[in-house]
């Protein structure tokens, strides 16, 4: 393989490992459970959700760390945490442990995912980077789809499993990563990205998944609630005060001001809420309304992993050339088809009439309109700030995970008909949303002089 080749293969590798451990971890919760019988299933959500929000809190100083420091020397070092962090994961003796371990491998999972983009657009003209980003967007889709098969194979023996298996995985990306990648860094930035704002946004993102979480239980009206929710409120509003007065904020304004931008990147935080919803949904559906055993449930999401890598890549070229609304809302689209045949499954199983169709939909859908919404949200960011913006779309991903698995647990876990049919019907409305947003992404044709000035503002403005 030449070396771009297997510069490509370790970006895409890296962050396959980061995704896939958003979704692996689901069909291990049964096992986790029995060894820790008393945590409740609200208290284990955490191994989740604690990975989803320190992803969402970090990607955007990493991405902003790896612009200064190198790219390279980031990306591996997040894998190396990542790697170990996974080790503790395997050995933790408690559901606290796990739960510390799972933030630390979510701190090596912002790094990888921040940065394993950016290492791979300069590899690319610009006229072909759609189909770049679309080629990383199919690994990383591939990888969360892939969690719940490989997982149910993997927690038949145990559950610590699923982690033992990313030590090999992560050693193999570090050693092949040191030749093939080339380091690459924004040579008129200086100085660190805003670390307090980092940890206020983490403070935020976990009290607004704790009142959500937790609002079932306390009562909606209840004072705990009321002030977790205005705790969260004050604290995501000191992290915003700081992105408008701090000289390198978490996220820089300059970027959420260019409307490809912020549109594409709330088009993937709704879309993210639909995705990490519905895959623990599937799961829990199929063990506790069709009683599959978990091996049979991972491998009954299989079908929507293969479509989803085998449209995301002509997807993207398709993308190339008519743009990308043209991808993402029928993407979309294919998404709420899957979702309204699912929804019309029965309490007896029905695989080959009504889950099989709805897995090829839903996977198609994802492997088309994930990957060109992060395209879509690059096309107009100029190649010195690669790094922080992808670490955005990213983050905005996986606020939509936290976000959509809170809300998922916050309606009823969908082991029941009924409570399955309202957890279906809450993700088609997000990616409903998400089809909405991406409607509005070809006026930016009309906003183009606009844009052009805002980049130029951005690139002679680093800091």
């Amino acid at each position: 393989m030449t070396r771009r080749a297997l510069a490509i293969a370790t970006a895409c590798g890296g962050g396959f490992l980061a995704f896939l451990d958003t979704t692996i971890v689901n069909t291990a919760f049964p096992g986790i459970a029995a060894s820790f019988g008393h945590a409740t299933p609200t208290q284990l959500s955490w191994v989740l959700d604690a990975y989803f929000i320190v992803i969402a809190a970090l990607l955007v100083p990493a991405g902003g760390i790896a612009d200064r420091v190198g790219r390279k020397r980031v990306f591996l070092a997040g894998v190396a945490l990542f790697t170990l962090a996974s080790a503790a994961c395997a050995a933790a003796p408690g559901w606290e442990t796990l739960v510390a371990a799972r933030a630390l491998q979510g701190a090596g999972a912002a790094v990888i995912m921040a940065v394993s983009l950016a290492l791979i657009l300069p590899e690319y003209p610009l006229a072909r980077r759609a189909g770049a980003v679309s080629l990383w967007g199919a690994s990383a889709a591939l990888a969360a789809a892939s969690g719940p098969p490989l997982g149910g194979l993997l927690v038949q023996s145990d559950w610590r499993i699923v982690f033992v298996v990313n030590l090999p995985l992560g050693v193999l990306v570090y050693a092949v990563g040191r030749g093939a990648l080339t380091e690459s860094a924004d040579a008129r930035a200086t100085g660190l990205p805003d670390l307090l704002g980092a940890a206020l946004a983490m403070l935020g993102l976990g009290a607004l998944a704790l009142a959500i979480l937790e609002g079932g239980s306390w009562g909606w009206a209840s004072p705990r609630v009321v002030v977790t929710f205005a705790a969260a409120t004050v604290l995501l509003a000191l992290t915003a005060l700081r992105c408008l007065s701090h000289p390198r904020p978490v996220i820089d304004p300059e970027l959420l001001r260019v409307e490809s931008f912020a549109r594409a990147n709330l088009g993937i935080l709704l879309l993210g809420m639909a995705f990490f919803s519905t895959i623990l949904a599937n799961v829990l559906f199929l063990t506790g309304v069709w009683h599959y055993s978990l091996l049979r449930a991972g491998f009954a999401v299989v079908p929507g992993a293969i479509a989803t890598a085998v449209a995301a890549i002509p997807a993207g070229r398709f993308a190339d050339r008519h743009g990308h609304r043209a991808v993402i809302v029928p993407g979309c689209l294919l998404y709420v088809a899957g979702m309204a045949i699912v929804r019309g499954a029965g309490a007896e199983p029905a695989f080959l009439e009504t889950w099989l169709p709805a897995m090829v939909l839903n996977g198609a859908g994802l492997g088309m309109a994930f990957p060109a919404l992060a395209a879509a949200a690059l096309k107009d960011v100029p190649p010195e700030r690669f790094g922080s913006a992808s670490a955005v779309s990213s983050a905005a991903r996986q606020f939509g995970g936290v976000l959509g698995t809170a809300v998922l647990f916050a309606v009823g876990a969908p082991v029941t008909l009924a409570a399955a049919d309202d957890a279906y019907l809450v993700s088609t409305v997000w990616a409903l949303g998400a089809a909405v947003v991406a409607a509005t992404l070809g006026e930016m044709r009309l906003n183009r002089s606009s844009s052009r000035w805002r980049l130029r503002r951005i690139g002679d403005n680093p800091d």
